[in-house]
């Protein structure tokens, strides 16, 4: 079966070296070092380990897996140890999502590079797959699991253990009459092109088959006219289906007849529903396809929560792989706590934490190599700064060394602005967002950052999850800042001094409030994203300008939504916010980031370490516009006369009426690969996320032990007031009646974003990989207006 590869990777001599196999250490910390043999497995498509050559070997990681490849100089673990091994025979395979690093260190240079060029051919070759050597990849990886004694071909008992892992419930009967069909040389066994066939057998599509033949008028292909009518009435084309049609007839059809006869078989018909013309996603909103040209403030932005953790809030690995991550899954807006560390350098944590440390500088170097590899668009840099006057001096000049003309350090063109500039204007520029000095003039009321002050000490979240408060010059005197254990608070040592203390913890100030000292050399890289404290919205209205910035944490962006979403609509059509977790959420887990967009809060920021439904919203928003990491929000949403109330909208707004019918699943992925007799019960959850009334779910009747082809043929209907806000998140589920349903696989989309018509939906992993080839085939219409649906 391997052939099948093989026969399209290139003759190559690292890739024959590291078929033969290489003992390299496995390095996981600076006491966990150990010998390990690593082989790339004769498909070139995967790499086994073992404790030693000739040794039990078990699966280590399939190319598929790899995102890329790095020097050892470019690893954190490796540049620690460098002492003990030498950073040229070290490298790092890096996987697509949050799967950790694997670090090795080879007993030479030359082995080092045979394993460095041979995975990133082999991973430049795995990313330039077209969909028929996908398939071919999948059915490979398959037939070795099958192939249990590794001889190149697949008994009968072999491949009945192989249906149960690729979740089919077959009668004995007619699975072996499938095989003797298949075993076409009558050896007994099936091989290369004998299993191929096999699978075919399995996976026939009658309800696809059904579909065809109600456009094809002889039931063996449709013309060019047939497939235009099915492209205008099922998948609502309209008038560009003419052209449409020859495009993906030359697309999809195989045979070289059926294109210059202008027709579609049965397998091109499937092809074209599998691809990504048949997604339930719309192939035009993929591109760069909105208005990059408006201000900042008129955009949602991908935006991550304490980024330098990889863990948990409280004892969790602070590395710059959490920066790299952020920044490579399209994230826009970056979080960076500093503080004062040793030997001078500041350093990067969560504060009063048991969470790990790194280098500001390393942090800096990250996000100036990695801003700008998947978008051209600008990232916000969200300081939050606890140093000294000295070390402030370190981070101005870390950041102006290392990220040179890539940092905005003067407004554009060197003019006053009236609003803030366009995603366009700042294109590949880095933005600091962070605490100003204050001039005279703009000095706030005392009476209101009094009671704001008062509050918030009564907060709970925010003793947790506090930023630094308002800073301005008090002079040129350099004063040591000190941290208030109770409030993490920045305090001048003289007033500590002086401070009475009634009881334990709580600080009796003098009545003048104390303000930190920030170096203007910082202050000044702060151009269009000044911090400043929110007080209400009227008080914002009245002192605060376009260029300033306020963050809330949930809880209080929550409070303010109920209470007056209105008027955070309007807040949010002239200014930036940001929106945080709780400081609560210790363990890294998320809020629901929909009930802030809908309020128009531009800077909703995720743990994006952890995995979910929360974070599935935030990568289904933002897997539009070529994930560039900046989303257009609707024109209501942008107009500052706007009267939208995110709880109360008014009814009818826009509505429509969604009706989905879920026809059929294909391949789903087993629940637990370790059960080999385990066979899904799926079914399907159709979930809306929006504004309040639009949030919902339905789900299907699960289909009882087939994960391979179930089918479920069931309507769902939904209405929905508001669908420019709308996001549909498919979830497929194992049924279990003892327990709660586990989880398979998901999809998420803007309803801007989706297709109409008989479409595919490719199930992506919790992590949000893909999980091809398994998908769920549907059939999706909207209608204006509201139908009433039962509930």
């Amino acid at each position: 079966m391997a052939y099948l590869l093989q026969g399209r990777l290139p003759i190559n001599q690292d890739l024959l070296l590291m078929q033969k196999g290489t003992l390299m250490r496995k390095v996981r910390s600076k006491s966990w070092k150990k010998l390990r043999f690593f082989r790339l497995q004769d498909d070139g498509m995967t790499v086994w380990h073992a404790r030693q050559a000739g040794g039990r070997a078990k699966p280590s990681f399939s190319i598929s897996d790899v995102d890329t490849v790095r020097e050892g100089h470019e690893s954190e673990l490796l540049r620690n140890l460098a002492e003990e091994f030498p950073l040229e025979q070290g490298f790092t395979i890096v996987f697509h999502g949050r799967r950790s690093n694997l670090d090795l260190v080879a007993n030479s240079v030359q082995e080092a590079q045979t394993w460095m060029q041979g995975l990133q051919l082999l991973v430049g070759f795995v990313t330039n797959m077209d969909q028929q050597e996908r398939l071919d990849q999948w059915l490979s990886d398959w037939f070795q699991r099958g192939d249990k004694n590794q001889d190149g071909r697949m008994s009968f008992g072999e491949v009945q253990r192989l249906l149960h892992l690729m979740n089919v419930e077959m009668d004995q009967e007619y699975a072996f009459q499938l095989f003797q069909t298949a075993d076409t040389s009558q050896s007994g066994t099936l091989e290369g092109e004998e299993f191929v066939e096999f699978y075919k057998s399995l996976t026939q599509r009658p309800e696809v088959q059904e579909l065809f033949e109600k456009f094809s008028s002889d039931g063996q292909k449709l013309t060019l006219l047939e497939f235009v009518d099915f492209l205008q009435e099922e998948q609502k084309e309209g008038e560009r289906a003419s052209d449409l049609a020859l495009e993906l007839i030359d697309r999809y059809e195989p045979s070289e007849s059926g294109k210059l006869r202008h027709v579609l078989s049965m397998d091109g018909f499937l092809g074209y529903l599998c691809s990504k013309d048949g997604d339930i996603f719309n192939p035009t909103c993929h591109p760069l396809y909105q208005d990059m040209t408006q201000p900042l403030n008129h955009y949602y932005i991908n935006s991550s929560h304490n980024t330098y953790l990889v863990g948990d809030q409280l004892c969790g690995q602070s590395s710059v792989e959490g920066y790299i991550r952020a920044l490579k899954r399209g994230c826009r807006c970056v979080e960076v706590d500093i503080w004062d560390g040793p030997s001078g350098e500041p350093i990067v944590y969560h504060g009063h934490t048991l969470t790990s440390r790194i280098p500001f500088k390393d942090v800096v170097a990250a996000i100036g190599q990695y801003a700008f590899q998947m978008s051209d668009y600008p990232v916000i840099l969200s300081l939050e700064n606890h140093c000294s006057w000295e070390q402030q001096e370190i981070i101005v000049r870390h950041l102006t060394e290392i990220l040179g003309d890539q940092l905005l350090t003067t407004a554009l063109d060197g003019q006053t602005p009236t609003q803030l500039p366009s995603p366009e204007d700042l294109r590949r520029k880095i933005l600091v967002k962070g605490k100003k000095l204050i001039l005279e003039e703009e000095e706030e009321e005392p009476e209101a950052e009094l009671e704001a002050e008062q509050e918030s000490t009564l907060d709970l979240e925010a003793q947790l999850e506090s930023e630094p408060q308002e800073l301005s010059p008090r002079s040129e005197e350099k004063k040591k800042v000190v941290m208030c254990p109770l409030l993490c608070r920045p305090l001048c040592c003289q007033i500590m001094a002086q401070a009475p203390i009634s009881k334990p913890g709580l600080l009796l100030f003098p009545k003048q409030k104390p303000k930190a000292i920030l170096c203007p050399a910082l202050s000044a890289l702060v151009v269009y994203l000044k911090a400043v404290t929110f007080y209400s919205f009227p008080h914002s209205r009245e002192h605060y300008h376009f260029y300033e910035t306020s963050s809330f944490s949930e809880t209080k962006a929550k409070s303010l939504i109920k209470e007056a979403g209105d008027e955070f609509v309007q807040h949010n059509t002239w200014q930036l916010s940001r929106v945080y977790p709780s400081g609560l959420r210790t363990d890294s887990s998320n809020y629901n980031p929909q009930e802030f967009w809908n309020a128009g809060c531009q800077m909703v920021a995720m743990n994006m370490q952890t995995a979910g439904l929360e974070m599935d919203l935030c990568d289904g928003l933002f897997r539009q516009n070529a994930g560039c990491g900046y989303v257009l929000k609707p024109d209501f949403l942008r107009d500052a006369q706007s009267s939208f109330h995110p709880e109360r909208p008014i009814s009818p707004f826009k509505a429509q009426t969604l009706i989905i019918q879920v026809i059929s699943g294909q391949q789903l992925p087993k629940v637990d690969n370790t059960k080999e007799q385990s066979i899904v019960d799926p079914l399907v959850r159709v979930e809306i996320f929006g504004v309040r009334p639009d949030t919902t779910r339905q789900e299907t009747s699960y289909v009882e032990n087939n994960g391979f082809n179930p089918y479920w043929g069931q309507t769902l209907r939904f209405r929905v007031l508001v669908p420019e806000l709308a996001l549909l998140r498919f979830v497929v589920k194992d049924y279990d009646w003892k327990s709660r349903n586990d989880f398979i696989g998901q999809y998420t989309l803007p309803w801007s974003c989706m297709q109409q018509g008989y479409r595919h939906i490719h199930l992506l992993s919790k992590d949000g990989l893909s999980l091809h080839p398994a998908s769920i085939f549907v059939h999706i219409c909207t209608q204006e207006g509201l139908e009433e649906v039962e509930s």
